[in-house]
């Protein structure tokens, strides 16, 4: 927000000079980031008077001049032609800096001394044009530096506003900030509107078809209106807040926004048709122009401004090229209304349109203080414009909004802030800030918050006015108070940390990915509608369309990462990630939130090397990471089954991993058409565990076992048995046997096609025998090792090669 001294100091008495004044608004959370003066280093230029103009008798085009400048006459030449003798003109004399470090020195044109320069509008910054030198007003006196002499030196302050201090984006809201600091009262314009014009319900009409999102609409008619340059205290002001001036209409409404921080737009009354104002939401992909010549496609939570047969603009944004003030326009119909912000915020960002309009709406404007400024605008129009007010206004205000009424304690505000502050001082600050206050009982305060204060909801944010007005620097410097203790982490944390540092270890990376997903990412992975997971926690607010979803499997996430370093040629890839997923849980409102582990592998299984095995990922590797898993967090009784696989694995490629009965996740390949849905030819490999699912299957880890001082032995079984019964069935079947001595089982071949018969498979066994007390005989293995055949034959229907 740009605001300028002197603008400040027309709405209340302040004497401090300029850098106080930027220290007072900073202390009261209004933060000045720049501070210039207008004018300042300039006082060389001074008003001067033009005694005698000569031909330059070396040029055509130059005038050779004599120019008092109050205390000699001095020789200048110059080549504009739009002054004569007597003038009263700007003069640059020697030594004096132009804007864009252009300096004033003494020289020689066309063989004539010039000592100074006359200068343009534009040459001194108050203008983007001008057709020639400066001509001053007859009064002004000579000698006197030219930006006093016109009343343009003056201190610009570019003020940061957080975004909750809508009422301060106004010069009328920042004096009443310095007026409140200084105990002092705003003295406001005033806001008499001369009507002479016919009634105006008898000229236009304005219906609210959407009042929620437009709760007030005010308007004034004004006839009788000449378009022309705007004045030069007008166009002054305006562009020392950065704002182009543009006619003497448009100045206006801009000059008010900034006064009072209110958005006006001014429409051309002859181009509204029916002489109607329809507040209305926009039709769906309803196109319309906006007045920066762009079209923009609207849908139906835009609101729009609409006559009798069109949109005319977008409300609380922008106006209509079909209605805006232009050539021969000589009725207005001056609109100042209140906009919900959301809905302002919402189709603002939707269309990418920011303007100063926009940006007030958005953080919400006074709904009380409309009519003032609809009433400043509408006089100042008429008095620029020579135009004709109607009598009277239109004020559509189906639902009044009432002020918020906030209890507060002295008790608690002092609480808060440490200072001592009595009853009597709290009311005071409060009334100076224009609240109205009444004691309920002692200590105890009803405040009602004034429409501009937007900002104010609690009572923490009143305390927080009491001390910012009270003074921040009053606020004692106290160190805070905290206590020291040890608090050792939780078993799920630590462990959550073996498990990331031992995946590391394995030679995976941690990736993190949003918590949120795109609607159709469960698609993309092939869960089918009826997959409880598809029903995911859609976000009100979401970042975009593409993350509006609370996910429900780390899968999505995963792979959109694989995507991206994919496209990157990062080609081999291990990452994981450990994060929580989203389930909607039936018959409550919030879903629960289990920790998963995720990671997916693709590429080499080795980086590439003369000295490296080549060779891609494949189910052994995930299997391997499985496993390692597994012994590290001690979970016995495992086992793996194909069955009852989540879609996006391929079948015959992947199993579910369970502790007894208990399911602890799933690994494999993925499916081919997952690998299409993202656009990656290599295959890839998934696991996904249940952290929790972990937890509760594993047992504490035992004491450590002394090996046994005695050898032991094994022997191998070769069999042939049908392909449906697994490897892990065989296993299973020989740690059965009951005995001591068997000390464990393992599968070290498989082999099909070549002489096995069709719908077999060869499958060769290791089994290991020892004892801990004495070294085995042959006949004993024999013996144990005969119960084992048995045993395989039994159960399993093996037969033996």
């Amino acid at each position: 927000m740009i605001v300028t001294y002197n603008w400040i100091k027309e709405f209340v008495d302040c004497e401090l000079p300029p850098a106080e004044l930027s220290h007072l608004l900073t202390m009261l959370g209004l933060e000045v980031e720049r501070m210039e003066t207008t004018g300042g280093g300039m006082d060389d230029v001074v008003v001067a008077q033009v005694v005698e103009r000569n031909q330059h008798p070396n040029a055509d085009k130059l005038s050779l001049c004599k120019v008092d400048n109050g205390k000699e006459l001095l020789s200048i030449v110059c080549g504009a032609q739009n002054f004569k003798a007597g003038d009263k003109v700007a003069l640059a004399q020697i030594g004096a800096t132009l804007p864009g470090d252009f300096k004033i020195k003494r020289s020689k044109i066309r063989g004539e001394e010039s000592f100074g320069m006359l200068c343009s509008e534009k040459e001194l910054a108050l203008a983007e044009e001008s057709a020639g030198i400066m001509i001053l007003p007859e009064d002004a006196v000579i000698g006197t530096p030219l930006f006093d002499a016109l009343g343009l030196k003056d201190t610009i302050f570019e003020i940061g506003l957080t975004p909750n201090r809508a009422d301060c984006l106004s010069v009328v809201g920042v004096a009443r900030e310095v007026a409140a600091k200084l105990g002092k009262k705003v003295h406001n314009p005033g806001h008499e509107v001369i009507e002479n014009g016919a009634p105006i319900d008898t000229i236009a009409q304005v219906s609210i078809h959407a009042p929620d999102l437009c709760p007030r609409y005010t308007a004034r008619h004004i006839t009788g209106c000449t378009l022309a340059p705007s004045p030069a205290w007008l166009t002054d002001r305006l562009r020392a807040a950065g704002i182009r001036s543009i006619n003497n209409i448009v100045d206006v409404t801009n000059y008010v926004l900034l006064e009072y921080g209110h958005p006006l737009h001014a429409f051309d009354f002859k181009l509204l048709a029916g002489g109607k104002i329809i507040v209305a939401a926009a039709g769906e992909g309803e196109k319309f122009h906006t007045l920066d010549g762009q079209e923009r496609e609207l849908n139906s939570s835009d609101l729009t401004i609409r006559d009798g047969e069109k949109a005319v603009a977008l409300a609380g944004i922008m106006g209509g090229g079909n209605s805006e003030i232009g050539e021969g326009t000589t009725e207005v119909l001056l609109e100042s209304a209140y906009f919900n912000p959301s809905a302002v915020r919402k189709t603002s960002k939707r269309l990418g349109i920011h303007t100063e309009s926009s940006h007030r709406f958005e953080r919400g404007t006074d709904v009380a203080g409309l009519v003032r400024a609809l009433d400043r605008a509408a006089q100042l129009i008429a008095d620029l414009s020579g135009g004709t007010v109607a009598k009277g206004m239109i004020d559509v205000y189906p639902q009044e909004i009432q002020p918020r009424v906030i209890t507060a304690r002295v008790s608690r505000i002092n609480q808060v802030s440490g200072l001592s502050l009595t009853s009597a001082e709290v009311k005071d600050l409060f009334e100076r800030l224009e609240f109205e206050v009444s004691e309920q009982e002692p200590g105890v305060f009803r405040v009602k918050v004034p429409l501009f204060r937007v900002d104010i909801e609690r009572e923490i944010d009143l305390v927080e006015e009491v001390v910012r007005l009270n003074g921040f620097e009053k606020v004692e410097a106290t160190l805070p108070r905290a206590s020291v203790f040890s608090d050792l982490p939780s078993d799920e944390l630590r462990l959550t940390m073996r498990l990331k540092d031992l995946l590391v270890s394995q030679g995976l990376s941690e990736v993190i990915n949003y918590s949120f997903v795109a609607p159709s990412s469960c698609d993309k992975i092939l869960l089918p509608e009826e997959d409880f997971r598809t029903k995911g926690v859609k976000l009100l607010n979401p970042i975009s369309d593409e993350l509006s979803v609370m996910r429900t499997t780390l899968l999505p996430g995963l792979l959109e990462t694989a995507v991206k370093n994919i496209s990157f040629r990062t080609l081999n890839l291990r990452i994981f990630e450990m994060r929580r997923v989203y389930l909607p849980a039936e018959g409550k409102e919030q879903p629960e939130e289990p920790l998963y582990l995720g990671a997916l592998l693709t590429g080499n299984r080795e980086l590439e090397g003369w000295n490296q095995a080549k060779g891609q990922v494949d189910f052994f590797d995930v299997k391997g990471i499985v496993e390692t898993i597994l012994d590290e967090l001690n979970v016995p009784g495992v086992s793996y089954t194909a069955d009852e696989l989540d879609p996006y694995f391929h079948p015959g490629k992947a199993c579910r991993v369970l502790a007894g009965r208990k399911e602890l996740g799933s690994f494999g390949e993925l499916h081919p058409s997952v690998q299409e849905n993202y656009g990656i030819a290599a295959p890839l490999y998934y696991l996904e565990l249940n952290f929790a699912a972990l937890l509760h299957a594993r047992k504490p880890q035992g004491t450590a076992q002394v090996p046994s001082r005695f050898p032991s032995t094994f022997r191998d079984i070769a069999m042939l048995l049908p392909l449906e019964i697994s490897a892990a069935e065989v296993t299973a079947c020989v740690n059965g046997v009951k005995a001591a001595e068997l000390e464990g089982v393992e599968v070290f071949d498989l082999y099909t096609g070549g002489n096995i018969p069709q719908g077999q498979k060869s499958l060769a066994i290791r089994v290991r025998y020892g004892s801990k007390e004495r070294t085995l005989t042959d006949d004993e293995v024999t013996r144990l090792h005969q119960r084992v055949i048995d045993a395989l034959t039994k159960k399993l229907n093996v037969s033996f090669r």
